[in-house]
């Protein structure tokens, strides 16, 4: 399963190896025993990777075989918007802070999160 963490100052992304069934059953629980309110919400979530790194690992190509559900576009020549399809949750309706996460083929999720790591390092040389 692929985690996203939205925050103010960005989103970070790892890879959990818990089903998304048990993560969801956790963070009821702590909601519970906390008394924070919880929110989930099916939709889709996107992240920006530079289209060099998507073009070269065929990422488009794998996550089609994989029929993954990951959905791609062209932001500019630089980068590519990835599209996930998953779950928000967050403790308000219209919070802009919050998890994403989605169950994917592993090697897709695999190859992301690669993907995404490599892309903080080019980030940071830019």
């Amino acid at each position: 399963m692929l985690k996203i963490t939205y925050t103010e100052t960005g989103l970070h992304l790892e890879q959990v190896s818990q089903s998304l069934e048990e993560w969801v059953a956790l963070r009821v629980t702590l909601s519970l025993r906390t008394g924070q309110r919880l929110v989930l919400e099916r939709c889709t979530a996107s992240l920006l990777l530079p289209s060099g790194l998507i073009e070269r690992c065929q990422l488009t190509h794998l996550s089609q075989q994989e029929q993954a559900g990951v959905e791609f576009a062209s932001i500019d020549q630089e980068f590519t918007e990835v599209s996930l399809r998953g779950t928000w949750v967050s403790t308000e309706l219209e919070a802009t802070e919050g998890l994403f996460v989605a169950t994917l083929p592993y090697r897709v999720e695999f190859l992301l999160f690669k993907l995404w790591q490599e892309s903080q390092v080019y980030a940071s040389v830019q």
